[in-house]
């Protein structure tokens, strides 16, 4: 299958379990992986018949910024969904890093990933238990 790939996509949220992390906010970092069939949009040569990656990136940054959530596992999976039904995509994968993680010991990054895809797109549907089919 094709694919986009978006990485480092980068903005100030305020997620987390503990007080001051929704207080003052940190940086998230996204990657994002795009699967679609090409054959449109090489043939048309527009746009519309791909996934605009600058209007995913968009979307991408206004998860990040939006209302806050515990955890980044929750973050990933509601972008992976929004972006499943809001663009031309087969399946997506969505990385979190969290760089600034409240963590005592010394780290370079903390991450989580998830894949989703729709019905049929790779053989299994990829919805979170209990989420219907992206439309």
């Amino acid at each position: 299958m094709d694919r986009i790939t978006l990485t480092g996509v980068t903005a100030v949220g305020h997620h987390g379990v503990f007080d001051f992390e929704r207080r003052e906010g940190q940086p998230f970092v996204v990657d994002a992986v795009l699967y679609l069939d090409f054959a449109r949009a090489a043939e048309s040569d527009d746009v519309r018949d791909t996934a605009h990656y600058g209007e995913v990136a968009q979307r991408i940054t206004e998860w990040i910024t939006g209302e806050p959530l515990n955890l980044i596992e929750a973050l990933a999976v509601r972008i992976a969904d929004s972006l499943l039904s809001e663009f031309r995509l087969d399946a997506v994968d969505i990385t979190v890093h969290k760089p600034q993680a409240p963590i005592e010991v010394p780290f370079g990054d903390v991450a989580v990933s998830v894949h989703r895809a729709r019905n049929g797109a790779d053989g299994v549907n990829g919805n979170s238990p209990g989420q219907g089919e992206a439309a």
